[in-house]
């Protein structure tokens, strides 16, 4: 017996009930964006090596899909879809001056190690903000984040804000060298604050530093955190990082969005490209964040084209299993079903245009000698179609709802 393939570890196939989910989810929130006045850009799915090399920020060489083309370039699977629009905006839009507002959906690629139990591909949905170095702009993707959030039907979630040069600035404070400034940036970003004043105290660092990694844990919450953060603020650049915040925050109140925004000072970001504010949004139902953006001024100088941008990813593989965890329901076109024969096939064409005429989606199949109505109703519900048209060929039809069982025939004179 011949051996059946399966999928790869870290991808599967989505199909049926869940890809229309999926899609219904990605085109909500395609809409949103579109509202916003943003416009689509694709971009290749494979790109040089150079366009994630170290020096952009992404994420390291190991974890690329990385391969070679006839003449011996290194081409690598995008794993981050920012870099790619970078690339191109810098080249498309050089003599631009006007802010450049963008869209995208598309697959991503990492190649994550196998005890991490992540899918190494994923649908990501997002937004780029080319050109504006400014509060509004900032303002207006997290607005777009919390308002996309909320037309898929999340009631509950949060998007915590955070500002790179803050947490920055305080690890430069520390006086330590690159690699314990690395070591401390990972345990705050793991939440191990006994680990950050362990290394601190071995360090020699000065008490009103390891006085300021103290108050980190405290600095998550409401606005009010951002007073607070300005007590700690080691110089200029986290004084002025915090009073951002504050006018972002403002802004916010006025797109009616500051109730699902909160403050994360020990924020660090998941990528190095990032300059300015840095988010995450969360849900139930997923370990991890659903979106996760920032400012990145100087991405763009690597490609050529010197301008501030920012923008958001949303993973949509995980917005759609969050759904489902909340039992939040996704609306879907609904499938029917028109069970024919070969003396019914121009009633049952008929009848499917009429349908599809008004939107609906329509699967006729043709009962053969041997399937009974209820082999055929088994394979609608395993279809997850909705509802079952049976036509006779006296001119009668039954009508059957998949998900109630309820039946309805309708006598031939009403048909006519």
């Amino acid at each position: 017996m011949e051996q059946k393939l399966h999928t790869p570890e870290g991808v599967r196939d989505i199909y049926t009930k869940e890809c229309r989910k999926k899609l219904a989810v990605q085109e909500k929130l395609h809409d949103l964006l579109h509202l916003y006045g943003y416009q689509d850009i694709q971009t290749p799915t494979f790109e040089y090596f150079d366009v994630f090399r170290k020096e952009i920020g992404t994420i390291s060489s190991k974890e690329l899909y990385k391969f070679f083309d006839r003449e011996g370039n290194t081409l690598v699977l995008r794993p981050d879809i920012t870099p790619s629009i970078a690339r191109a905006a810098a080249t498309l839009f050089e003599e631009e001056d006007f802010p450049i507002r963008l869209c995208y959906v598309g697959n991503t690629f990492i190649n994550h190690s196998s005890y991490q139990g992540r899918l190494k591909e994923n649908t990501q949905l997002g937004a780029e903000l080319i050109g504006a170095d400014t509060v509004e702009a900032d303002a207006e993707l997290l607005s777009m984040v919390v308002d996309g959030l909320k037309k898929i039907g999340f009631p509950e979630f949060q998007v915590m804000v955070g500002h790179v040069d803050f947490i920055r600035e305080l690890l430069d404070a520390t006086g330590l060298c690159e690699e314990a400034t690395e070591e401390i940036r990972s345990l705050i970003t793991n939440r191990n604050y006994f680990g950050v004043e362990e290394i601190l105290e071995e360090e020699g660092a000065a008490e009103e530093i390891k006085a300021a990694f103290r108050m980190l844990p405290e600095l998550v919450g409401g606005v009010e955190v951002l007073e607070k953060a300005a007590e700690i603020a080691p110089g200029m650049h986290a004084k002025t990082a915090v009073e951002r915040l504050q006018r972002i925050y403002r802004i916010l109140q006025y797109y009616g969005v500051d109730g699902h925004v909160s403050f994360d000072l020990s924020m660090c970001g998941n990528y190095m490209y990032y300059t300015g504010i840095i988010f995450r949004a969360y849900t139930y139902g997923t370990g991890d964040a659903v979106v996760r953006g920032g400012r990145y001024d100087h991405l763009l100088e690597k490609f050529g084209k010197s301008t501030p941008s920012i923008g958001f990813a949303m993973i949509v593989d995980d917005l759609t299993s969050a759904l489902s965890r909340q039992k939040i329901s996704v609306e879907t076109k609904r499938q029917h079903l028109i069970v024919y024969t070969e003396k019914t096939l121009k009633w049952a064409v008929s009848l499917a245009r009429e349908f599809r005429g008004k939107n609906r989606c329509v699967e006729l199949i043709k009962k053969e000698d041997g399937d009974s109505r209820e082999s055929v109703l088994e394979y609608g519900k395993r279809m997850q179609a909705y509802s079952m048209l049976w036509l006779y060929e006296d001119g009668s039809l039954e009508m059957t709802n998949l998900e109630t069982g309820v039946r309805k025939v309708v006598p031939a004179r009403e048909n006519n």
